[in-house]
């Protein structure tokens, strides 16, 4: 582990529920968006098609309704961040602001993607992730706690196990998430191996 890692065990706050099964980073973050140099801003454009029409006018969808502007928690059901592997959309989900997201099941390589960010994907049966979208819908200012280390997800009165990914669990909870940090915390030790390597050149 290293200080500037930071070892995320947990992540809580209040829920935003996104249904439908099959979603994908196009819908996430449609491609005109992604050009750009650097990832800042792009939260606003999270879901942008499924918001606003072709006037740019709102649309009805959990994103636009003011009881989940603060939400960090996003509640989704199968299969979610399918299509393009693009990073760019759990970019846009970090940058709007969701600091884990609880599924029935993910893209593996948004899952990923997610991991690279510090977002823990958990995952649930259908049955369980439909009654927290219901719930999630009742009580907008409700807490929603993810214990990553010890698997389950509690709100209101309830606790419910939910399943992650093992490697995704060390990672979290060791704080060795994030790769890059991580070569650079480890820089010195980096440059000796690759000169110890005898088709490095200098």
């Amino acid at each position: 582990m290293t200080d500037e890692i930071p070892e995320i065990d947990s992540a809580s706050g209040t829920g935003v529920p996104i249904r439908g099964n099959d979603i994908d980073t196009d819908q996430i973050i449609p491609a005109r968006f992604m050009k750009v140099v650097t990832f800042d801003g792009l939260g606003e454009f999270a879901f942008f098609d499924q918001r606003y029409d072709e006037n740019d006018e709102p649309k009805d969808h959990p994103l636009n309704e003011p009881q989940f502007q603060d939400a960090s928690i996003m509640v989704v059901n199968a299969n979610f961040g399918c299509g393009s592997s693009r990073e760019h959309a759990p970019q846009a989900l970090m940058r709007w602001g969701i600091d884990a997201i609880v599924g029935e099941s993910f893209a593996e390589i948004f899952a990923g993607n997610c991991l690279a960010l510090g977002i823990p994907t958990v995952t649930a049966d259908h049955e369980t992730v439909t009654e927290l979208q219901d719930w999630v819908d009742e009580h907008p200012d409700g807490d929603i706690d993810v214990d990553v280390e010890n698997e389950t997800v509690t709100y209101g009165d309830t606790t419910v196990d939910v399943t992650v990914d093992d490697a995704q669990r060390k990672a979290l909870t060791e704080g060795v998430w994030d790769t890059t940090a991580l070569m650079k915390s480890n820089a010195d030790a980096v440059a000796e191996k690759a000169a110890a390597l005898p088709y490095v050149d200098d």
